[in-house]
């Protein structure tokens, strides 16, 4: 299995573009290929000349985040680049999406789950009653000791759901409650059973694939009961993390019309992508606080639409914006804006992640007639 995160629903034509397939591999090729390597680590792999950004982003952790992140740091950046004497390779959306996924990838368990939580929940929701540490009070349960995905919330959920009608029918028998999982739930269960068995101990980088099947096997496995992806892709879900999903998904099984549909490996991995991709990527700024933010940091000094400006107008006619877009095109265009900022002495903007967001939604749906 690679580590990606996969976007593939497409929306219609009054929605939102969809954003670019996120590949986590790819992206950590894009953090070698563009020299970020050569000045920063990631948890505690590269050179430290500047900070190392496994360190600097929780889960929390957002392409709006990195837009902004990336813009205020971008003049002391290119400083730095340029004496050492590095020349980056220009950055499309593609790769700028995932060198997100990568960047979301290395800090996945940055807010930790709690081992002691962990163990307290093992007990409380009665796991112990079937799986034990080193054996199993049932035949049927591996112990803890030998599994093999804790490491991986997506994978550990896939396990769990496909035994689902086993442990069902097991719970009945002993006269337990179906347990009911926060986000947090799983990953304090992860970190300790994590702790206790030797083929997962790993640092918690989530898995995913890239995903180039998701829309098929979302009608394959889950048409039954949801008609479409859209449908599915509820605004509940906008914010969710790939463990609070994880968790809805097992909390999904008891209330299932029929029997639980069995996943085979890496499949569940690449719904729940496609579902928490498009929920969790997206846009969540403010229109109308976005353009006093236009305001405020002199965009229109610049771009001021009908072809007036130095620079072209960001109208929604001409491109989709996204933090994904963002980041693209200050890799792609950033140096000469600086340079032409500073001829007409207008200081180098800086964003709070808010106001990124906020600017963005303001770009995706202005008019050109407001930048007059």
């Amino acid at each position: 299995m690679t580590r990606t995160l996969t976007v593939l629903l497409a929306f219609s034509a009054a929605a939102h573009a969809a954003l670019p397939a996120a590949d986590s591999v790819r992206g950590a090729q894009v953090f070698q290929t563009q020299h970020c390597v050569e000045c920063h680590a990631v948890n505690g792999v590269g050179a430290k000349v500047g900070p190392d950004l496994g360190a600097m982003a929780d889960r929390g952790f957002t392409p709006d985040m990195l837009a902004s992140t990336l813009w205020n740091h971008a003049p002391a950046m290119w400083s730095a680049m340029t004496g050492r004497n590095i020349q980056a390779a220009p950055m499309d959306e593609q790769a700028a999406a995932d060198l997100f996924a990568f960047f979301y990838s290395t800090h996945f368990f940055e807010k930790p789950g709690d081992a002691t939580r962990g163990k307290r929940l093992f007990t409380s929701l009665s796991c112990s009653r079937c799986h034990g540490i080193t054996e199993s009070n049932l035949a049927a349960a591996k112990p803890v000791a030998q599994w093999t995905t804790p490491a991986d919330p997506i994978a550990m959920i896939e396990v769990m759901w496909n035994h689902a009608a086993n442990m069902r029918d097991e719970m009945a028998r002993q006269k337990i409650n179906w347990p009911r999982l926060s986000g947090q739930d799983v990953s304090d269960v992860l970190v300790y059973i994590r702790d206790l068995a030797p083929a997962a101990k790993n640092n918690g980088i989530f898995r995913t694939t890239s995903g180039a099947n998701a829309q098929a096997l979302f009608q394959m496995r889950c048409s039954v009961c949801h008609t479409s992806a859209e449908q599915f892709l509820s605004k509940n879900l906008r914010g969710e993390t790939l463990t609070d999903l994880a968790a809805d998904m097992w909390n999904h099984g008891p209330i299932m019309k029929t029997n639980p549909v069995r996943f085979e490996p890496g499949e569940m991995r690449e719904i729940v992508s496609l579902v928490w991709s498009q929920r969790y990527l997206e846009n969540k700024g403010n229109l109308e606080r976005g353009k006093k933010v236009f305001a405020a940091k002199k965009c229109s000094e610049c771009h001021k639409g009908s072809g007036r400006g130095v620079a072209p107008p960001l109208t929604s006619r001409e491109r989709d914006f996204s933090g994904i877009t963002m980041i693209s095109v200050l890799w792609e265009h950033g140096p000469a804006m600086l340079d032409r900022m500073r001829q007409a002495h207008i200081p180098w903007p800086r964003f709070s992640t808010r106001e990124m967001s906020d600017l963005i939604a303001y770009l995706e749906v202005r008019d050109s007639s407001d930048a007059k």
